[in-house]
């Protein structure tokens, strides 16, 4: 299926080649522009099918050598010793055009995310966890050389956050990040249990592509743009400067708020951020009808019993329900070394995909 694919677009690519240097196409520079920006976005994979197919080439040459020359020959042996090296280099090809081949089907990958994170069943440690999981992403994301900034956060007692929504920008992100959409829940004893009793808790994790302005255009009239005074911690400022903004987009009813800069034009910016990457989501959730509203499918309602991964604190240990991996290592997860659990589920996504293909 994906050597099938990559043979079709070996010919698109071709027919792309000469079209853009046709005369015809040159005088019309909007065509001209979209042919081109189709052609540089094939050139990579093309490039890399036409290495694995000089390797084919390379492989039935040597094995017409060994059939011809018969055991025992000089030639064959050498010919046997260089095909070896020519079927690792295929298999080595091959594993990375399908991986190429999947991230290119998948234009999502290469986009920036916002993460929502919710407290969920649980009170105060439900949300002592949920920070616990946004400074594990916050680290996880330094290791990647990837940029975090808060869109929005409502804060709780001890520390802890009831809601926070964030960006992740850099390189490949949702690729990664994906795997994380889902309830987490969290074994350990409280700070405030002086029984020692173990509690069970949990948070919810949402993962979306963010929008491009292209994808998403708003009309200026269909939103309702109102400020008022930020609440909570800042200081004086927030009691004296209508500085929140809150966003409301008519037609579909989506209603996105920002308090945390103490600027009106930066909350603002940040609530149209969100309320684009939110009507996008709506957009593509009526286009699929099969596929109930994409954010709950995501986290499910916060309950306990609805779990893609458990942080046992007592056991030291995280289990990813879907693929049943558990790792002995919780501190070191917690300090963002997520990197053996995703790329775990890479490897069981890729599996998939390609048998599905």
């Amino acid at each position: 299926m994906v050597f099938e694919e990559l043979s079709r677009k070996k010919e698109q690519f071709g027919a792309l080649e000469k079209e853009l240097s046709s005369p015809g196409l040159l005088s019309d520079r909007d065509r001209y522009r979209e042919k081109a920006k189709e052609y540089a976005e094939l050139k990579e994979i093309i490039g890399e099918y036409d290495k694995y197919l000089e390797l084919e080439k390379e492989k039935a040459s040597l094995e017409k050598v060994i059939k011809e020359e018969g055991d025992g020959s000089e030639y064959t042996l050498l010919a046997k010793k260089e095909l070896s090296s020519v079927l690792k280099a295929l298999e080595v090809k091959k594993k990375a055009l399908e991986d190429m081949f999947l991230e290119e089907e998948s234009g999502d990958y290469r986009k920036n995310v916002i993460m929502e994170i919710r407290a969920g069943t649980g009170g105060i440690e439900a949300s002592l966890f949920a920070s616990d999981l946004y400074k594990m992403y916050t680290k996880y994301a330094a290791r990647k050389g990837w940029k975090i900034s808060v869109l929005s956060l409502s804060g709780s007692e001890m520390g802890g956050i009831k809601e926070i929504i964030f960006a992740v920008e850099g390189k490949n992100i949702f690729k990664f990040l994906r795997f994380e959409m889902g309830t987490h829940r969290v074994q350990r004893v409280p700070e405030t249990e002086s029984g020692g009793r173990i509690h069970t808790s949990a948070s919810t994790v949402a993962v979306l592509p963010e929008a491009k302005d292209v994808e998403a255009e708003i009309d200026p009239q269909d939103i309702k743009v109102d400020v008022y005074r930020s609440s909570g911690a800042g200081g004086q400022h927030v009691n004296v400067t209508d500085s929140a903004v809150r966003i409301t987009h008519g037609p579909t009813g989506i209603v996105v708020t920002c308090q945390d800069e103490r600027s009106q034009h930066k909350n603002k910016a940040k609530a149209m951020r969100v309320l684009k990457m939110r009507i996008l989501e709506k957009r593509e959730e009526e286009q699929r009808k099969e596929i109930s509203e994409e954010r709950k499918k995501q986290v499910g309602s916060g309950d306990r019993s609805e779990k893609i991964r458990t942080y046992n604190f007592p056991e030291n240990r995280v289990t990813d329900h879907r693929i049943k991996l558990s790792l002995y290592n919780l501190s070191n997860i917690l300090e963002g070394d997520l990197e053996e659990i995703i790329s775990a589920l890479l490897k069981e996504d890729r599996t998939l995909k390609l048998l599905a293909g």
